[in-house]
């Protein structure tokens, strides 16, 4: 049923964006397409079927024994770290077959045990392979001790850090040295992850982001499998004590402050397997699971001291999910800019929920007027403007135009910070512009957007992905305000590559470095395309879950539903996907090439995933692809 509502809601969003012979014509496309399929007998995988998912992208018995055969440029020995205590021999058996079983071979198994007595039955898996070094510490040193006496005993090149009860994939480190040979100048590596329970039941998979600063200090979403360039190991000292529960978050954050971002590569598989049992982190009651937290805020507060950023650290909506909220310095100005053609009802909605709830108070609100026909509009910007917060300024044009509208909205305002805001908006956080500043001064930060919902409470913007719908889609969308999406992402503090323009805050100075909205694009992706713009001048966009509205949704823009509305609207797609092409190619660094662009709610893709075949070839073939379908071929 859910998947019925899914392809229903598919085809609508499809005939909105393409219209409707475009969408006949590709479902016609997709049924001979699955037609073809159970002709071949081939299994058509379900969003959420994660045993399908694996058996289509995973590596057969063949593929392994090819891996095996790969002569790679470099073959650097990989150090696999191990801190011990206590270790269930069972679980040590498997930690200890999942390395013999890898495709690689140049790597060393460093076991470094903190148990108070040594156990004579390690030794038959100890004993199994010369690469596996093995130390009896005579004490329990902590988890970051015992893992720093691991890492002494370390001869690899790269280190790579495994739990004592887990496992890694068995082409694991084979695709940890295939990332340094693409990337030589790589000094840290990160992998996708999913749980395993004692009977070795894959489940949870978690498809990562790339690195984005913000999502790491909301949510050590890092964790496993992650390596080390030795040198970078060591100039970073190991890991440190007083983090007991978080060493793993403080090592990472760490690590982000030395090492240059580009220079921070993802590999999009499941190369690790985090074993789900009773003594497992997974399963830690609730005061094992405070006392780690505590120790990811301490971990968080020490790192905003060494970075020179003063913000709050809190715990999140769930346990894993940290808050900062940054100080505001100084009392900055911000202007509100808000489009308005009549729908006066809907305009003072949105106006006296900013002037009854606002705590901040150095601001202003710019009414931009275009082209209303009712009188009781002009009445209302006569009422409003008798508030020196308020001013309204009378577009000179004829026609919609968002993105001109918004510029000269801009250029008559006086604010060092720009929030773009819709009419038909109503604000539900007091201190949303404290919020938005927090981040927005932050030298690295040119866009924050925030969370939007629908009137019947469910989510209406989490931010965008970039490619889903075939140019960019809302994150969660219509999920409920009370639930949660994939790992609770819509309500994570995160970098993006583009948030909605319905409620968006930039510096003013970044409308000047990337002239501007696009007067090209007056109605589709302009605020996606700003965004793209920011991020290509090297700032980040941030979603900050913590500021609310309520989204009426074009309430008064009505729908493209009329010949001249739906040519210009197919017009800006390819206005878009001309400038994004190689974006589009490449997709979505803070979404993942396992997960599908046909919904906006992160199900994994249900097709084979290319990303083995040559990367080089791929991008070509994407480009040709792209390239036809813009000369309508």
């Amino acid at each position: 049923m859910n998947l019925l509502k899914h392809r229903i809601n598919q085809i609508k969003f499809y005939i909105k964006k393409y219209g409707f012979f475009k969408t006949i014509r590709k479902c016609i496309k997709v049924f001979i397409y699955r037609l073809i399929r159970i002709i071949k007998n081939e299994k058509e995988l379900q969003y959420g079927d994660y045993g399908g998912w694996i058996k289509y992208n995973e590596p057969k018995d063949q593929d392994l024994k090819d891996q095996a055969k790969v002569k790679f440029e470099k073959s650097p020995k990989i150090s696999v770290v191990v801190p011990m205590f206590n270790t269930k021999e069972k679980f040590l058996k498997e930690v200890v077959n999942s390395m013999l079983r890898q495709s690689y071979s140049n790597w060393e198994l460093c076991l470094a045990d903190g148990s108070p007595k040594e156990n004579e039955d390690y030794k038959k898996y100890i004993e199994k392979d010369s690469r596996i070094k093995y130390k009896f510490l005579g004490e329990n040193k902590g988890i970051a001790g015992n893992s720093n006496e691991a890492i002494k005993m370390a001869t690899g090149e790269y280190i790579a850090l495994l739990d004592h009860d887990d496992e890694l994939a068995e082409y694991a480190l084979y695709e940890v040295v295939k990332c340094i040979n693409l990337n030589p100048d790589v000094e840290f590596m990160y992998s996708d992850e999913d749980k395993m329970d004692e009977n070795s039941n894959r489940y949870d998979a978690y498809f990562k982001p790339d690195f984005a600063i913000d999502t790491l200090r909301c949510q050590n979403y890092i964790c496993h499998f992650s390596i080390f360039r030795k040198d970078l190991m060591e100039k970073l000292g190991g890991f440190k004590e007083g983090y007991d529960g978080a060493q793993d978050y403080d090592i990472f954050l760490r690590m982000s402050e030395t090492v240059d971002p580009k220079n921070i590569k993802h590999i999009p598989k499941i190369l690790y397997h985090w074993r789900v049992h009773s003594e497992s982190t997974a399963k830690l009651d609730s005061n094992a699971k405070n006392y780690a937290f505590d120790a990811g805020i301490k971990a968080l507060e020490d790192h905003l001291k060494r970075v020179g950023l003063k913000g709050t650290v809190s715990k999140g909506c769930i346990d894993g999910i940290y808050r900062i909220d940054y100080e505001v310095i100084g009392n900055p100005k911000v202007s509100i800019v808000i489009p308005s053609k009549d729908g006066k009802d809907i305009l003072s909605v949105c106006i006296n929920s900013i002037l009854e709830k606002t705590t901040y108070q150095n601001y202003e609100i710019v009414v931009v007027e275009n082209n209303s026909e009712t009188d009781e509009i002009f009445e209302y910007y006569k009422e409003i403007e008798k508030n020196d917060k308020i001013k309204v300024v009378y577009y000179p044009n004829k026609g919609f135009n968002y993105s001109a509208i918004i510029n000269f909205g801009v250029r008559e305002s006086t604010g060092d910070y720009i929030i773009q805001l819709n009419n038909d908006t109503e604000l539900l956080t007091p201190n949303w512009l404290e919020l938005m500043l927090g981040f927005c001064q932050r030298d690295d930060v040119g866009g924050v957007g925030v969370k939007l919902y629908f009137p019947d409470e469910t989510i209406q913007h989490a931010g965008i992905i970039v490619g889903i719908g075939g140019i960019a889609g809302n994150r969660f969308k219509s999920i409920p305000k009370a639930g949660h999406g994939y790992f609770a992402q819509e309500s994570m503090i995160m970098n993006l590559s583009a948030v909605t323009a319905a409620c968006m805050m930039n510096p003013r100075k970044v409308y000047d470095e990337v002239g501007f909205m696009d007067e090209k694009l007056a109605v589709a992706f302009n605020d996606v395309d700003f965004c793209l713009k920011v991020r290509e001048k090297g700032y980040l966009i941030v979603y900050n879950p913590f500021v609310e509205f309520i989204h009426y949704e074009s309430k008064t823009r009505g729908q493209e539903d009329n010949p001249e509305k739906i040519k210009r609207f197919q017009g800006e797609i390819q206005t878009f996907e001309e400038r994004w092409m190689d974006f589009l190619i490449h997709g979505d660094p803070n979404y993942n090439v396992n997960l599908s662009l046909d919904t906006e709610v992160y199900h994994m893709k249900n097709i084979k995933v290319n990303y083995d075949i040559d990367e080089e070839e791929e991008r070509l073939t994407r480009k040709k692809n792209l390239l036809k379908k813009l000369r309508g071929k």
